[in-house]
């Protein structure tokens, strides 16, 4: 956080429309067996609405707002080095500072609220970008382009030779011991799941049952699912920064620049989204297909998207329009981190067993209705907090934690 006289209305906007999207996807893990955010027919309906829900929300927001959020992460990462050179500071003390206390919050997030963190992969990230700051906007966006392709690359690879291994192991004249290798090989492209009903059982039980569970699925994605994100989260705060360098986030763009990647992208994107939801769902979401789909929409589409999310999102707020929305959005963006925080914190409440206990018992459309709540939440109590105190309460946590002593929290006018 800065001062508010300090802060970029555009970029505070962007961050708010990303940390509110993300509950888009986010509300299916909180809600149901984790599985049903990859595969919408392991959990809570693929048919009618349900389909239709899916669908809409893959197209236009899966990925895109946790690509958006990551670049805006990047992009902070050279804004508060920045200032912190400006104010005579450390810039890599200051920052790894608060990549450690951003780590150890996480690691309580995923253990003690929610599993799906994402503070501890962004600040393994985040130290390792750090390095690269000072880079200029062409040569960061080169080696964020070629993380990303050698991801793609790496994704058409598994791909092919899946496909060959299947067609061996499937042919006529396969030998006994190349079919079980293949069924072997297929079942490990599940991850180990429960069974959806025995998920839903955990997780409308007890405290303690479902800290058991928490930790084991906390555990197992850090340790062998955000591996394999690293690459896809350093390109991405790669190119965030990059984007912040040309002024991108700050509105420092023509408008008609803005116009094009807005255009653009969903011109790029779209048609591409809707290719790929037709193929996956013809596909019945098996894993091999996905092996593909997956880097194809995380390079080829996914990045442009989220772009072209951002270049909107500037566009509303520098038209001047509808200023008690933009104000208010922006206000969200500000109060980002106590928001996801706040968001786990809630509808882990309303959904787990020590709740209200709903798991398992909404159908995937009707979780929307409270992702809508959770958005007026958000909306409505952001900008009162902001005009009373100088810090968002997790960001006076982060803030002390790093700094090594207590923040004061009220506004000094």
């Amino acid at each position: 956080m800065t001062p508010a006289t300090d802060r970029i209305a555009t970029l505070d906007a962007v961050r708010g429309v990303a940390v509110m999207g993300i509950l888009l996807l986010n509300i299916v893990s909180f809600a149901l067996p984790a599985y049903a955010y990859v595969d919408p027919t392991f959990a809570g309906g693929a048919a009618g609405a349900n389909w239709w829900t899916w669908a809409i929300v893959f197209v236009l927001a899966d990925g895109k707002m946790r690509a958006l959020f990551t670049m805006l992460f990047g992009a902070s990462t050279v804004l508060v080095a920045e200032r912190a050179l400006a104010g005579g500071e450390n810039a890599a003390r200051v920052h790894y500072a608060r990549m450690a206390s951003l780590f150890a919050i996480g690691l309580v997030h995923a253990y003690l609220i929610w599993a799906g963190d994402i503070l501890t992969l962004y600040a393994v990230c985040g130290a390792l970008v750090f390095a690269l700051w000072r880079w200029p906007p062409r040569l960061l966006a080169g080696v964020a382009g070629a993380l990303l392709l050698w991801q793609l690359a790496t994704g058409v690879i598994g791909y092919v030779d899946t496909r060959r291994f299947e067609a061996a192991a499937t042919a006529p004249d396969a030998g006994a011991a190349l079919r079980i290798r293949w069924a072997d090989y297929r079942a490990a492209l599940l991850p180990p799941v429960q069974p959806a009903a025995e998920d839903i059982a955990t997780y409308r039980g007890s405290w303690r049952e479902i800290a058991i569970a928490r930790a084991h699925e906390a555990f197992q994605l850090e340790t062998q699912v955000m591996p394999l994100m690293l690459p896809e989260t350093v390109a991405l705060m790669l190119l965030g920064m990059a984007l912040f360098r040309t002024g991108f986030f700050s509105g420092g763009w023509e408008r008609r620049a803005y116009w094009r990647v807005a255009i653009g992208g969903y011109a790029l994107t779209i048609p591409g989204y809707i290719a790929l939801t037709v193929w996956l769902t013809r596909a019945h979401f098996d894993p091999i297909v996905m092996i593909l789909s997956e880097p194809l929409h995380l390079v080829l589409l996914r990045p442009w998207m989220a772009m072209a999310h951002a270049a909107i999102v500037i566009l509303c707020v520098t038209s001047g329009r509808a200023r008690w929305l933009t104000a208010r959005i922006a206000a969200v963006g500000r109060m980002a981190f106590s928001n996801y925080l706040g968001t786990s914190i809630l509808c882990t409440l309303i959904f787990y067993g020590y709740g209200l206990g709903w798991y398992g018992r909404l159908e995937r459309w009707q979780l929307y209705a409270v992702v809508m709540l959770v958005w007026a939440a958000m909306l409505l109590w952001s900008r009162p907090w902001l005009e009373r105190f100088a810090y968002e309460p997790a960001e006076w946590l982060w803030r002390s934690i790093a700094r090594g002593r207590v923040q004061t929290m009220r506004r000094d006018d």
